[in-house]
């Protein structure tokens, strides 16, 4: 998040952090809104246009779960893998099921849950862990599974590897060499725990990595994978190869 932050003020964006705009005001052709900064102090900031990103709420609001004893938490129904609520013949699946609120995240639990009711053979349930999560600006920001800090805090001993957009051939020719590929290793067992991006053309690249995690391929494994050449996708074997001290173009 540092990096894009960085990225967003070269390009003449403002960031403001831990703030919160209390009013908005319109005006003929302009908005203003009252931001209160991190001090309490409030700021009054005018532009032509605002845009509201305040995330995403399922509504689970008069549907009747709470006569019917569905167990909901924090606005969300609770449920499995998938989509099985506490009470039998009820299900959910998407948004009201709780985070990630994401189409393909829906899409996914809306297929493993009919498939379960049919009775369908091999149906495994949604692991959220490897749910690929995309942010489309610029530049372009993509992950999935466990971050550096949130897999140190749940104790595991760890590989980091890093490589930077800089270093890659095709993304200097495409002027595109800004951003990093860092992938999480468990250093026991090999498993990648997590794959982070910042660049050009990322929330591409990720899906490789999620079938990585979906198929439990170890760091071995994914070091004697032959990837093409120039391409964008090579910095996924370098910074697997960098978590174990083997990058070949750092």
């Amino acid at each position: 998040s540092k990096f894009a932050q960085k990225q967003f003020e070269k390009q003449g964006m403002k960031i403001i952090l831990e703030a919160k705009v209390t009013k908005v005001e319109k005006g003929a052709n302009s908005v203003t809104a009252h931001v209160e900064m991190k001090d309490g102090k409030v700021e009054k900031i005018t532009a032509d246009r605002m845009i509201s990103a305040v995330g995403v709420q399922g509504n689970i609001e008069n549907l009747g779960l709470e006569a019917l004893g569905v167990k909901t938490e924090r606005g969300c129904v609770v449920v499995d893998g998938y989509g099985n609520t506490n009470v039998p013949g009820i299900y959910a699946i998407g948004d009201v099921a709780g985070p990630p609120m994401l189409a393909h995240k829906a899409e996914h639990e809306g297929v493993v849950c009919v498939e379960k009711i049919a009775n369908f053979p091999g149906v495994h349930a949604t692991d959220k862990l490897k749910i690929p999560g995309c942010t489309y600006c610029n530049p372009q920001v993509a992950s999935v599974g466990l971050t550096e800090a949130k897999a140190k805090a749940e104790g595991k001993d760890i590989r980091v590897g890093r490589f930077q957009f800089a270093a890659n051939g095709k993304a200097i020719a495409l002027g595109e060499d800004q951003g990093f590929v860092k992938t999480i290793f468990d250093k026991k067992t090999g498993q990648l725990l997590g794959a982070h991006m910042v660049g050009a053309e990322v929330t591409e690249l990720i899906q490789g990595f999620v079938v990585a995690m979906n198929l439990e391929t170890t760091e071995e494994e994914l070091m004697h994978t032959i990837f093409p050449h120039p391409t964008l996708s090579e910095m996924m074997k370098e910074s697997v190869l960098d978590a174990y001290g083997r990058a070949l173009n750092a």
